[in-house]
């Protein structure tokens, strides 16, 4: 029998359309402008867009402490979906999933970014807060 692990789910609209919204997660140009919680920085992102690529971004905190995900691209479907096993350089030994589905609507793109499989509720905690940040910095960019 599976134990049920933490997980969050956050669903955003934006004035974009999906393809648009599909180049801020795969570009890592446009990554650089709105990645991370907003207390931090990207000092360098990379996609290597292709089943087994990663997604390399470093993130700077304002109090100069830096964090490095180790996500491995899993699925790839533009410009509608997204599944990485998703970590961190400092903890490469507890992944997670990242889902993020696009679905065309009248007004643009909504969003829907599911984040399962933590280790604890302490951990999804802490990644609903970076997620939502995240993705308040991404609906500035994007409208």
């Amino acid at each position: 029998m599976n134990a049920i692990t933490p997980s969050l789910t956050l669903v955003r609209r934006f004035k974009a359309a999906p393809e648009r919204v599909w180049e801020a997660w795969t570009s890592p140009e446009v990554i650089a402008l709105w990645f991370g919680p907003h207390h931090t920085r990207v000092e360098s992102a990379r996609v290597d867009l292709r089943p087994g690529g990663e997604l390399n971004v470093v993130l700077r905190e304002d109090n100069g402490e830096r964090h490095e995900t180790k996500a491995v691209f899993e699925v790839i479907e533009p410009p509608r979906r997204l599944v990485l096993a998703w970590c961190w350089a400092s903890t490469p030994e507890r992944v997670s999933r990242l889902t993020v589905v696009l679905r065309a609507v009248e007004e643009g793109t909504e969003l829907t970014l599911t984040h399962d499989r933590f280790a604890d509720e302490t951990t999804a905690t802490n990644h609903r807060r970076g997620w939502t940040e995240a993705l308040e910095r991404l609906l500035a960019q994007l409208g």
